[in-house]
């Protein structure tokens, strides 16, 4: 996933909306989002890599929420580093809150390549945001909108600035549909060349990274995710997946009560 934007806690109807796009190679396999079916997985509500195994968004069947980014740094891979996608099925699976989960996952971040990671409790918990290219490495959310790319939260890239405009509008609405948060993400303009950050990337590379929708043959956006968590517990969840020329290849959608 790498551009999302979220409300947390400031909207009358939703304790979470969301919306993010998951930018990733074409060739990586994935399952699109459904329930998992393992015994110890059984309540996870997510896509999956089926390369490694975990995923980069997910609920739960109680209503807890999570969801990883990469950080975009030119430092060379870790050699054996764990997946950051199992964080998500880690958090989804434990009894712990966001907090002591974080704060457990803060002796070991170094382990993995650079992440951003939020999860959100279920009912009227927390949401933390983690980061192991920040200092300090977790802090719980106030109530507000926020976005995150791949570089820290609410990091001013020219595509989260434009997105996240868009965001607040729809947000101030009574009840913003998945349509038109789903419109949002399609925007498939690059920023202009003045205007592009300046991470290490080839200018080219960065111009294509550069749009909130990116259409390339070997990478690209996979897929558009929504989500809606009511304060009753309701939860709406919706993908839809994209092939390489960015054309709509399928589109699930779920809707249940979370609860114990």
């Amino acid at each position: 996933m790498c551009l999302l934007v979220f409300a947390w806690k400031s909207h009358p109807r939703y304790r979470l909306i969301f919306a993010g796009n998951r930018d990733e190679f074409h060739d990586r396999p994935a399952a699109p989002l459904g329930w998992w079916t393992e015994p110890e997985y059984r309540d996870i509500l997510a896509g999956r890599d089926l390369q490694a195994g975990g995923t980069w968004l997910g609920l739960a069947r109680n209503g807890a929420f999570g969801v990883v980014t990469n950080y975009r740094d030119m430092q060379r891979p870790l050699p054996g580093a764990p997946s950051r996608g199992e964080l998500i099925t880690q958090w989804l699976t434990q009894g712990r809150t966001a907090e002591q989960f974080a704060g457990a996952l803060g002796t070991r971040a170094a382990e993995y390549a650079g992440f951003n990671l939020l999860i959100a409790d279920p009912g009227d918990g927390n949401m933390v945001y983690a980061a192991n290219r920040a200092s300090p490495f977790a802090r719980a959310l106030e109530p507000g909108i926020y976005g995150l790319s791949n570089h820290l939260l609410d990091t001013p890239w020219p595509k989260l600035e434009r997105t996240r405009a868009r965001f607040e509008r729809l947000v101030a609405t009574d009840d913003p549909s998945l349509d038109d948060l789903e419109r949002m993400l399609g925007d498939r303009e690059p920023a202009r060349d003045e205007d592009l950050p300046a991470t290490g990337l080839p200018p080219e590379r960065e111009r294509l990274l550069s749009a909130p929708f990116i259409v390339d043959t070997n990478y690209g956006t996979r897929c558009t995710t929504l989500v809606t968590v009511a304060p009753s517990g309701r939860v709406r969840v919706r993908e839809r997946r994209f092939d390489p020329s960015g054309r709509s290849v399928g589109m699930e959608e779920f809707t249940y009560a979370a609860g114990p």
